[in-house]
């Protein structure tokens, strides 16, 4: 009998071995530490440009990145920044902020964790965010306390930096002024000769962090005239739209500040279908100063929202990681302009 030797069975992926660094120098014909300096970005040693190349296509072509925790444990801390997800819905206008941000922070040699904490708020979130070991926190409208920050800080952060309509001791504060985009809309209304305005208040609860603070910047910039402000409840929906706009002769306004662009854009329609002339009835503006409003017919009055560069962010926090014992800042960073067009 004839035994045909079996075909070797190539090795599972599980079972080859992992690449590691010194594979990498052995293919570029360089040394371990030239691969270390070259992956790890390191500025401190020069490298020429075609040896950094070699270096990254032998990394490449053996499938090899260089080990997190390994690197951490030699510099002392992570490259992680940790963003907890916000706790209300993001629009393209602070999506567009994230975005930025994010690869500002990658070109910086950060890596950008985002973290969903279900059931988890304030002290109870920066435990679990903490089990990471990021060496900065950035939290966007968090309502996270002292406390908190002590625990991040003691657990390897560097720096924390929220970001919203309050300073937390202990953390860099870019403080967002929502007030001002109300006011802005308010002194507008007001200029174009509207006197019974109401102010959209989202019903979401996530919101109420902003929608408070709009409110009250109307409310400030009318203060001292003859015009009454109404607040309207109103949930993200068409049929509470159509309940609102439904409504609107018994309400005797004649302008609206609709929180912000969406808001406005979902009032507008139900207002138009009720009849209601935009502006002959009612003048209508929104905020965020997003595309889609300049299409609409009639375009959309809006207040242009100013965010902070995702450069600037992103450098603030560099700072704070190469220098932990800086006295945290807080910076006023959202301005606010108003962009007048058709519906007002």
């Amino acid at each position: 009998m004839v035994q045909i030797p079996k075909t070797p069975t190539p090795p599972s992926p599980l079972q080859r071995s992992v690449p590691t660094s010194a594979d990498v120098a052995r293919l570029a014909g360089v040394s371990r530490a030239t691969v270390s300096y070259v992956l790890n970005n390191t500025s401190a040693v020069r490298i020429s440009e075609p040896t950094r190349r070699r270096v990254h296509e032998a990394a490449k072509e053996l499938g090899y990145v260089p080990h997190a925790a390994a690197r951490s444990l030699r510099a002392g801390h992570s490259r992680i920044v940790l963003m907890p997800a916000p706790d209300f819905p993001v629009g393209p206008l602070y999506a567009r902020f994230l975005a930025e941000l994010q690869w500002e922070l990658g070109r910086l040699d950060y890596t950008v964790v985002q973290y969903g904490a279900v059931g988890l708020q304030g002290d109870d979130a920066a435990r679990a965010w903490a089990e990471l070991r990021p060496v900065a926190v950035l939290l966007p409208g968090s309502d996270l306390g002292p406390k908190g920050v002590t625990v991040l800080k003691r657990s390897g952060a560097r720096a924390v930096v929220t970001l919203g309509p309050d300073s937390v001791e202990g953390a860099h504060a870019l403080l967002m002024d929502h007030e001002a985009v109300g006011h802005c809309a308010g002194t507008h209304l007001y200029a174009r000769g509207r006197r019974r305005i109401g102010v959209v208040v989202p019903r979401e609860a996530a919101l109420e962090s902003f929608s408070g603070p709009r409110l009250q910047g109307v409310r400030d910039a009318l203060r001292g005239t003859d015009a009454t402000v109404t607040e309207l409840p109103l949930a993200y929906d068409e049929l509470s739209a159509a309940k609102l706009a439904a409504r609107w002769p018994d309400l005797g306004l004649d302008a609206v500040f609709a929180y912000n662009d969406e808001y406005a854009m979902l009032l507008m329609r139900a207002l138009l279908d009720e009849g209601v002339r935009i502006p002959e009835d009612a003048a209508l503006i929104g905020a965020d100063d997003l595309m889609i409003g300049r299409l609409l017919r009639p375009r959309l009055s809006t207040v242009h929202i100013e965010l902070p560069s995702g450069r600037d962010l992103a450098e603030l926090v560099d700072r704070a990681v190469r220098d932990p014992s800086a006295a945290p800042e807080a910076h006023k960073v959202l301005g606010a302009s108003t962009v007048q067009r058709d519906s007002s």
